[in-house]
């Protein structure tokens, strides 16, 4: 999956960002009311978060985020 998302371009890194985001968020709150079948995909969650950080980081440096 790491290198399909590498060939992404700036903009639907951002898009799969924001939408992981809103997932992690709903993720939470499911958590906290106790619905939630695998604790530990919260933590992977997190690091695809992180991983879409930086690559559109990468993407920025580069000057390909226009």
């Amino acid at each position: 999956m790491a290198k399909k998302e590498k060939e992404l371009s700036y903009p639907e890194l951002i898009v799969k960002r924001n939408e992981l985001k809103k997932k992690y968020m709903d993720l939470r709150f499911q958590m906290v009311i106790g619905h939630v079948d695998n604790p530990m995909q919260k933590r992977t969650m997190r690091r695809e978060i992180a991983r879409m950080n930086t690559l559109i980081r990468q993407k920025e440096i580069a000057g390909q985020d226009k």
